[in-house]
């Protein structure tokens, strides 16, 4: 079974879950530019510092996120956009090393594949484990783009999605910054080029 989604396998999701194909494409484009594997077939990930700092004061992991700071200050700080993150190709070794402070808060600290979902929305997304989410980020962009469904319909973006009311959704999804990226005129632009399709 390839890793790839059709333009099929698309059209199924977005009809089971009552979206739009055209507006669900465009959502898949802007978000991962179309693509949740690497070259190396590994999924596309941006692994999040500032979360995983969090993640491990959550734990009360204190002094393994000291450790971590020490050691490796560029995968462990306290606030967002400290340092930069690096090229996508750089994100599975700094997970990696993450790994090896505690494994399962570097698997949250990561947004995953084609929707680039935060791995620690697990369980409200209805995975009965985080290793059942990361298996799914490894199968396939389907199983990714089920997951975007997922947190979509989760966080009710939905409504904005099949209302083509982009600057709502895009503010959802991405937060208020979403104007400095144009991100609801990607959509709209897209979803316009993939309505022709």
């Amino acid at each position: 079974m390839a890793k790839q989604i059709t333009d099929d396998q698309i059209r199924q999701i977005a009809k089971s879950y009552g979206i739009e194909f055209a507006a669900l494409k465009a959502v898949i484009q802007v978000e991962a530019s179309g693509q949740g594997f690497l070259s190396d077939g590994k999924p596309k990930i941006l692994f999040e510092p500032h979360v995983f700092y969090r993640l491990l004061g959550n734990k009360n992991y204190f002094t393994v996120r000291k450790n971590a700071m020490l050691n490796d200050g560029d995968i462990c700080y306290p606030k967002w956009g400290t340092l930069p993150y690096g090229k996508v190709s750089e994100q599975h070794g700094r997970l990696e090393r993450a790994a090896k402070y505690d494994r399962e808060s570097a698997l949250m600290a990561c947004s995953w594949g084609l929707f680039q979902i935060m791995g620690f929305h697990w369980a409200s997304l209805g995975y009965a484990s985080l290793q059942e989410f990361v298996n799914d980020m490894y199968r396939d962009e389907a199983s990714q783009v089920d997951a975007g469904v997922r947190f979509i319909k989760h966080n009710k973006l939905d409504v904005y999605l099949n209302k083509l009311d982009w600057a709502s959704f895009a503010k959802g999804y991405n937060g208020s910054g979403y104007k400095k990226n144009a991100y609801d005129v990607k959509l709209a632009r897209a979803y316009k080029s993939f309505k022709l399709q």
